[in-house]
C-alpha cells in the first residue's frame, strides 16, 4: 500500500510538472498600435462561438511588442502590421522560420495602407505626397524608428519619389527630407499620432493606415476630417503568427491556431472590413467595395527589393532615414 501511494504521489508530480503554465482557454495577443477598436469586437465575437475561452490584448509599437517578448511578455500569438518585426521573432527562436505558410495570403488575413486625414474642407488643398513636401504644411506621422505605422508611411513616400524622379537617389532623399522637415513633433507609435492631429489640433494632415483615418471620422466627427486617398501607396500587409515557443509553453497552440484561424472566416473579415481594414474574402470585399476608393498600390519587394533590403538601405545604422534625420 505505502508503495502505491508513493507511486500515486509520484504520478501526479508529473503530472503536475508536465502541465501547461497557463490554461488552454486563454490568450494573450500582442498587437499593432492602432488595433484596439478592431480586436475589442474581433475577440467579442470569438468568445461567442468559443464560451470559456478568455482573450487578453497588448498594444503597441510592434517593434516595441516584438522586444517585449523576447524579454518575457508571454503572447501566444502577434497580428503585427509589418513582416519584420515577426522576422525578428523568427531569428531569436520565438517563431518558426516558415511561419508564413502556416495561414493563407502569406499568413496576413487583411491589409491597409497609407493614406492621408485632413481637416474639413482640405484648407490646404492636399491631394497626394508631393503636397506634404510644400512650405507651410505640417505634416503629422509618427516616427519611423519606433512605428511600423509610420514606416509605410516613409517607405510610400520614397516608392512615389522613386517614381517621380526615375530613381534619382538625391532627389528622393531632398524630396524625403522636405517631408520629414514639415513634422512638427514625432510621435513613438500611430495612436499617439492621431492624438496629436485630432486632439492636440496640430498639423495639417495626418498620414496613417486608411482604417485609422476612417476611424477617427468615426470617433471625432466626420464633419471634422475628410480622408484623400494619394494616388499611389504602400501594400501594407498585417501578418499573424503563433508565437511557437510560447504556445507550447501554455499549452494552447490549438487555441492559437483556431484564433488566428478565425480571422479569416466570413465573419472575421466583415468585422475587419467594418473597421476600415481591406480584406481578402471576395463576397466580403465586394460587399464594402464602397468603403475603400481605388488606388494603385506598389509592394516592397517590387519597389526595395524586400524587407531585408529595406532594412539595409533605409533603416539601418547610418542608412537613408538616419540621413534624413540628420538634415532636419
Amino acid at each position: 500500500m505505502r508503495r502505491l501511494l508513493l507511486a500515486g504521489a509520484a504520478l501526479a508530480g508529473l503530472i503536475l510538472a508536465a502541465a501547461p503554465a497557463l490554461a488552454a482557454d486563454k490568450l494573450l495577443n500582442a498587437s499593432y498600435d492602432v488595433g484596439r477598436e478592431l480586436f475589442v469586437q474581433i475577440n467579442k465575437a470569438f468568445v461567442e462561438k468559443h464560451p470559456g475561452t478568455t482573450i487578453d490584448q497588448s498594444h503597441a509599437g510592434t517593434s516595441k511588442l516584438a522586444r517585449s517578448i523576447v524579454e518575457g511578455l508571454g503572447a501566444d500569438v502577434v497580428t503585427f502590421n509589418q513582416v519584420p518585426d515577426v522576422d525578428f521573432l523568427v531569428k531569436q527562436g520565438f517563431v518558426s522560420a516558415d511561419w508564413q505558410k502556416d495561414f493563407a495570403n502569406n499568413a496576413s488575413p487583411f491589409y491597409s495602407l497609407p493614406s492621408f486625414l485632413v481637416r474639413a474642407g482640405n484648407p490646404k488643398n492636399i491631394k497626394d505626397w508631393d503636397d506634404l513636401a510644400r512650405e507651410g504644411v505640417q505634416v503629422i506621422f509618427p516616427n519611423p524608428k519606433t512605428s511600423g505605422n509610420a514606416r509605410y508611411t516613409y517607405l510610400a513616400a520614397a516608392a512615389y519619389a522613386k517614381e517621380k524622379f526615375n530613381g534619382d537617389e538625391a532627389k528622393v532623399k531632398e524630396f524625403l527630407t522636405k517631408i520629414f522637415n514639415n513634422v512638427p513633433v514625432f510621435d513613438t507609435g500611430g495612436r499617439a499620432a492621431t492624438t496629436t492631429f485630432a486632439e492636440r489640433g496640430i498639423g495639417d494632415v495626418l498620414i496613417t493606415f486608411e482604417s485609422e483615418t476612417q476611424g477617427i471620422a468615426r470617433e471625432y466627427g466626420a464633419d471634422k476630417y475628410q480622408q484623400v486617398t494619394p494616388s499611389v501607396s504602400l501594400l501594407a500587409e498585417f501578418p499573424v503568427a503563433i508565437v511557437d515557443k510560447v504556445a507550447d509553453e501554455h499549452g494552447t497552440r490549438d487555441l492559437a491556431k483556431t484564433y488566428l484561424d478565425f480571422l479569416y472566416t466570413p465573419e472575421g473579415q466583415k468585422i475587419e472590413a467594418e473597421n476600415g481594414v481591406r480584406v481578402r474574402d471576395e463576397k466580403v470585399a465586394a460587399e464594402f467595395k464602397d468603403k475603400f476608393p481605388a488606388v494603385r498600390l506598389v509592394t516592397v519587394e517590387d519597389v526595395f527589393g524586400g524587407w531585408a533590403k529595406v532594412q539595409k538601405d533605409h533603416f539601418g545604422e547610418g542608412a537613408l532615414l538616419d540621413q534624413i534625420y540628420g538634415n532636419r
